[in-house]
């Protein structure tokens, strides 16, 4: 399995409405492992992150008002990835740039989708 990422919209009756992942975006955000191995590693909970790493126990919805902090915190573990591809354990044991080109296009798509959000007043799902 793999990881996805989604933006939605509240609904005024309540609830969310998750839009359709438009043509040329992409909704990867990584293998399934990667919610511990990469997004909830101990690497980017040292950077102080706060939205990614609960992905290790649990979905991860961030809130519209929350999107800017979340690009926040994605830009700053754009910065690291070459360190926190060091640390992942990949049964695989493909070379560390090949992690990271893995890692940045999978944040490239999450960083997408949290600026469309932002751009409706939405918020993001990553499942």
């Amino acid at each position: 399995m793999s990881l996805s990422v989604d933006v939605y919209v509240p609904r005024a009756e309540g609830g969310i409405e998750v839009l359709d992942v438009p043509p040329g975006c992409s909704d990867a955000a990584g293998r399934e492992d990667w919610r511990t191995e990469v997004w909830g590693s101990e690497p980017v909970r040292s950077l102080g992150a706060r939205f990614l790493p609960r992905l290790a126990t649990e979905d991860l919805t961030v809130a519209p008002d929350e999107v800017p902090a979340f690009l926040a915190e994605c830009d700053l573990i754009r910065t690291h990835l070459g360190r926190i591809a060091g640390h992942a354990d990949d049964v695989s044991r493909v070379d560390d740039m090949s992690r990271v080109d893995d890692m940045s296009r999978s944040l490239d798509n999450i960083v997408d989708a949290a600026r469309r959000a932002s751009a409706v007043g939405g918020g993001i799902i990553i499942w």
